[in-house]
């Protein structure tokens, strides 16, 4: 029986097959056959995933997007339904109009 992990298809006890140890290609000495195999996997990882993260991204972006709109519209609300200026405008022509009445009638 070999050592575990040693090229057997199937750990007896778990059912699951050996898994892949990380290598430093810059500590251990490599082939550039066993360089470019590395290389090779590696990109295929990365587009086996690339939908997915394309995918979470787009959704991110959206999500961001419709919230930054939601706060913009909401300020825009919120200022549109502010009327304390106006009012304040209103007593300040009262008051000037108050004044110059005291003015000339006096």
């Amino acid at each position: 029986m070999a050592a575990p992990g040693a090229g057997d298809p199937l750990d007896a006890k778990s059912g699951k097959g050996p898994l892949a140890q990380r290598i430093d290609p810059t500590r251990e000495k490599l082939t550039p056959a066993q360089l470019q195999f590395m290389r090779q996997v590696q990109l295929a990882q990365w587009q086996k995933m690339l939908p997915q993260r394309r995918t979470r991204n787009i959704v991110t972006g959206l999500g961001i997007g419709a919230l930054v709109l939601a706060i913009y519209g909401y300020t825009l609300y919120s200022v549109s339904q502010e009327r304390f200026l106006d009012e304040l405008e209103d007593e300040a022509k009262a008051a000037r109009a108050r004044a110059q009445e005291r003015a000339s009638g006096h």
